[in-house]
């Protein structure tokens, strides 16, 4: 089977994203906030567009259009190649359309309870649908990306079946993967992170992006550069906007979410008992520690720590807003990091514009993979496609 040609912003074919303008049309699959696609733009500007993105969360699919190709009008968000909702429907209700590159991947945590309101799917289900897209977008190339477990999983299973004699039979992923630490490549945090780069049969495999910052990790200091020590107040801002007949919070540039909570004075004590730069919980005395952490002091001294300024963040997660969930607390600050500190740990723009309450735009920015690790992928598929333009 012929690979489908490239196609550009009218439709046509078109030549290599290098020459004459052309356009690398990608599918974004459980697309979140579109941090893999701000990645793939990073690496050249405009070169990447996206035909269609899938997201069920309603604000992470308003922030995902907002951010590509979409536009606040009077208050609504409009525009926009998004359909918002769950992968099974929009498969029964859309035409998958042809694409270059299809990017993504399924969940790997909370699969289980994707019932809503009676309408998911088993996380197996999951990735036989993640499947069967890209069968029917035809792409040139695929990108998965998930949680280092996922090598380890049924799901990993169900997609090398998928690959070997299934419905993906005419793709192939030797030499495209691996766990990749983001840091590696200019992100300022340590974050681990499956990546898998598949290839029609009929074109080279394009391996793994190179790394960048090997040995030479850029740091929370620089990651923060400028950015104040005192919050702009506590909660989030007021602000309101309609996305598909639905009120929402925001929208809010990235700079607008450096806001901070009321903590208890538990909480506050804790902070201050622990060092800055890198202090633990290990230095808290008994009276303020949780009974867990008295009987059993060999757990994991990222709970109720402070990060480091010399050194990258440990990973954002989607609850980095609590001090109890990891090594979240400000180096200097008695304080957890803030929305917008994290935002500028994954890479985010100032101007990225976000939807959603302080929760919902938790998930979406510790769910997005860091924008220096999307952009060297997105470098490899660039430098992919201006090769075959040249071979051709």
């Amino acid at each position: 089977m012929t690979p489908p040609t490239p196609l550009s912003d009218d439709g046509a074919a078109s030549t290599s994203p290098e020459v004459h303008g052309g356009t690398i049309t990608t599918l974004d699959l459980f697309a979140g906030a579109g941090g893999l696609s701000a990645g793939l733009n990073a690496a050249q500007s405009s070169t990447f567009r996206t035909a269609r993105a899938v997201e069920w969360e309603l604000p992470a699919a308003a922030t995902y259009t907002l951010n590509h190709g979409g536009c606040l009008r009077e208050g609504r968000v409009e525009g926009g190649s998004v359909y918002a909702g769950d992968i099974e429907n929009w498969l029964k209700e859309d035409d998958v359309p042809k694409v270059d590159v299809v990017v993504g991947g399924p969940p790997c945590q909370g699969f289980s309870t994707l019932n809503r309101a009676g309408v998911g799917a088993h996380r197996n289900e999951l990735w036989r649908l993640y499947a069967q897209t890209v069968q029917k977008a035809q792409p040139r190339y695929f990108v998965l990306e998930n949680v280092p477990a996922f090598l380890k999983s049924d799901q990993w299973n169900v997609f090398q079946r998928a690959l070997h004699d299934g419905i993906l039979r005419d793709y192939a992923i030797e030499g495209g993967v691996a766990v990749l630490n983001a840091a590696d490549y200019g992100a300022f945090q340590a974050r681990k992170r499956v990546i898998v780069i598949g290839h029609h049969k009929d074109l080279p495999p394009l391996g793994l992006p190179a790394a960048t910052h090997t040995g030479a990790h850029r740091s929370l200091a620089k990651a923060l550069d400028g950015v104040p020590l005192t919050v702009d107040g506590i909660g989030i801002p007021a602000g309101s906007i309609e996305y598909q007949g639905h009120e929402l919070r925001g929208a809010f540039n990235t700079a607008e979410l450096h806001f901070g909570r009321s903590y208890t004075q538990l909480s506050l004590d804790r902070f201050k008992a622990i060092s800055h730069n890198g202090g633990s919980r290990s230095e808290l005395p008994d009276h303020l520690k949780a009974p867990c952490w008295l009987k059993h002091s060999k757990g994991t001294g990222d709970v109720m720590g402070r990060l480091t300024w010399e050194k990258p963040s440990v990973t954002i997660r989607t609850e980095f807003f609590k001090p109890e969930k990891g090594r979240y607390i400000h180096p200097d600050q008695d304080r957890v990091i803030t929305h917008y500190e994290a935002a500028r740990i994954q890479g985010f723009p100032e101007d990225y514009r976000w939807v959603g309450t302080r929760e919902q735009i938790a998930r979406q920015i510790g769910n997005a993979v860091p924008i220096p690790l999307g952009a060297a992928i997105g470098r490899l598929l660039v430098d992919a496609f201006a090769q075959s333009r040249t071979r051709s």
